[in-house]
């Protein structure tokens, strides 16, 4: 018999809002199993590879913005989860963890499938619970009841982020044939209204005075998800106030107007008299981390006065090594207050005129040079982001996939939620992380992918939920190209045979073998031919695997530096 405080666990989850549970197959979590398997209204997926399954979850809470819950066995099972669940700590996705484990009086006793679980994932979580192996007190039931509702609230609160339950379990673990699953409607739930972190007029009048002062503001926004109102608002802040706005293509506020978008391009060339006239008084930011190196590196050497950084809640990062000042605020709501404190029309100052015109230049000179381009990495994404279709969830995997496509950025009017990994940014998981997306959202999911990222994570295709709404866009230059246009690595004689790693494969058999349709392609003319038909809506899950030449696409990389430097951007 299954004991209740177990079953509850599910029928309390359900309750609090979780839909999506993805469950990796063993003995000692068969309870759990069996619970959530059960439970009507919760969606449940089994993955047995744990880590390909925690990065599924990871991609299924990104997508949802509600807490994926995941079950796996006790032992070694547990720890494959650690990279997904690091990744969520620092990207701020929500997790519910559950591990199965021994009893307590079995650890280090040399029992099979036993490790030490408690506080398994150390610093990457944001809290860890140990469910209590002994549920014959009333006080104990009420524990567990108790726990499973705080764990989600913390999971959800700001900044979210995963939570750990370990759960002893002793034998039996299986119900009796025929024995039914009864989920207690009265077992405790505790709700929590989460905070608006909205601003006051008074703060709002106050923030407005102080920002008078300064007549270079500068807005950087870091990886978030896409939020509409969000970007009205930042719209409506730098119409008010003359600010110039930057953001990654991760900070999906791609679509507002005026937003500068090829930093990268705009600061390739380092004249002292153009860093200086872009250097800002004031720096405002919000959200996590950046892709953008040139910009990082450019703010750091190049301080504002001031440095503020909106955040509702939660430890602030001094990546520009200038902040002054930590706003517990909505970005949303501060922007929005500061426009309507203002009362004024359109301010256009000549720090924006500046940016501005300087992007209008990088993204003609972009847009030149990957139509004229030879067949290389560079110019291959710049064609399949064109082909994008409205409203495509897109996800870029670590190296140099996010790279190129942050240099050459979105146009304003295409409708794409960005997704990547750069809690951690490792290249585990990217795959895994696709999937999860495809099986949440109604919309194409697109994965821009290297080959040693694909290859390294081929076990989030290993399962029976092949989503048709995932497209697979892989780029094999069969070695991990990034380190040929690094300037440490590739100067050093051990850059093939070390870094780079040659592998010869492709990805036609991993095609075959789940189930997606394959197009290789070895030109632009092949690719032109072949992206229409790929983002069609009826043609299912795909792979399309474009093959280029490391050394090519250094030299071809190295042009593109060459060029952009002659053109004065």
């Amino acid at each position: 018999m299954i004991l209740q405080p177990v079953v509850n666990i599910a029928g309390i989850c359900a309750r609090k809002g979780v839909q999506q549970v993805v469950l990796s197959p063993g003995s000692r979590c068969a309870p759990l199993t069996i619970a959530f398997a059960r439970h009507p209204e919760l969606t449940v997926r089994t993955v047995s590879d744990e880590r390909a399954a925690a990065f599924i979850a990871l991609g299924m809470a990104q997508t949802t913005g509600k807490a994926t819950v995941l079950v796996c066995t006790s032992g070694t099972a547990a720890l494959n989860y650690a990279p997904a669940v690091a990744e969520a700590f620092f990207l701020q996705v929500p997790l519910l963890v559950l591990t199965a484990d021994r009893p307590p009086e079995w650890i280090d006793q040399l029992d099979g499938q036993t490790i030490r679980q408690q506080h398994l994932f150390g610093q990457h979580i944001k809290t860890s619970y140990n469910f209590p192996a002994d549920l014959s007190h009333p006080d104990a039931v009420w524990h567990t009841e108790r726990m499973i509702s705080e764990a989600l609230n913390e999971a959800a609160a700001f900044p979210a982020g995963p939570v750990h339950i370990n759960v002893p379990l002793r034998e039996p673990f299986y119900p009796a044939p025929g024995e039914k699953v009864v989920f207690d409607p009265k077992a405790k739930v505790i709700e929590e209204q989460q905070n608006a972190f909205s601003l006051t007029g008074n703060q709002a009048e106050q923030l407005l005075q102080e920002l008078k002062l300064f007549d270079r503001i500068l807005v950087v926004a870091g990886q978030d998800p896409y939020n509409q109102q969000l970007q009205e608002q930042l719209s409506g802040f730098r119409k008010a106030t003359g600010a110039v706005v930057a953001g990654d293509v991760i900070s999906n506020v791609h679509q507002m107007d005026g937003l500068i978008r090829h930093q990268d391009a705009i600061l390739a060339c380092p004249e002292e008299e153009k860093m200086q006239s872009l250097q800002p008084d004031l720096l405002i930011t919000f959200g996590k981390s950046i892709i953008s190196k040139s910009l990082k590196l450019y703010l750091r050497q190049y301080k504002p006065e001031a440095h503020w950084h909106i955040q509702p809640a939660g430890a602030v990062a001094d990546t520009f090594q200038s902040l002054t000042r930590i706003l517990r605020a909505a970005p949303a709501a501060f922007f929005a207050g500061i426009a309507a404190a203002t009362g004024a029309g359109a301010i256009e100052s000549a720090y924006q005129t500046a940016w501005v015109a300087r992007e209008a230049r990088a993204a003609d000179f972009l847009k030149t040079y990957t139509a004229e381009a030879e067949y290389s990495e560079l110019a291959v994404l710049a064609h399949v982001l064109n082909q994008l279709p409205p409203h495509t969830n897109l996800h870029l995997a670590n190296s140099m996939a996010v790279r190129y496509v942050n240099i050459l950025g979105l146009r304003q009017k295409q409708q794409v939620s960005v997704f990547a990994n750069r809690g951690t940014s490792g290249i585990d998981g990217s795959t895994s992380t696709a999937v999860g997306c495809a099986l949440t959202s109604p919309h194409i999911t697109t994965l821009l992918t290297g080959d040693l990222a694909f290859f390294y994570d081929r076990n989030g295709l290993w399962h029976n939920y092949l989503p048709q709404n995932l497209r697979i866009v892989l780029l094999n230059n069969h070695a991990g190209g990034i380190f040929r246009l690094l300037d440490g690595p590739r100067q050093q004689p051990e850059l093939e045979p070390f870094f780079e790693t040659h592998q010869a494969l492709d990805a036609e058999n991993t095609a075959r073998d789940f189930g997606l349709s394959y197009t290789a392609c070895h030109s632009l003319e092949e690719l032109h031919l072949a992206l229409s038909a790929f983002f069609d809506a009826d043609a299912g899950a795909g792979i399309l695997e474009i093959f280029t030449d490391s050394k090519a696409n250094h030299a071809s990389f190295a042009r593109y530096k060459q060029e952009l430097l002659r053109s004065g951007i």
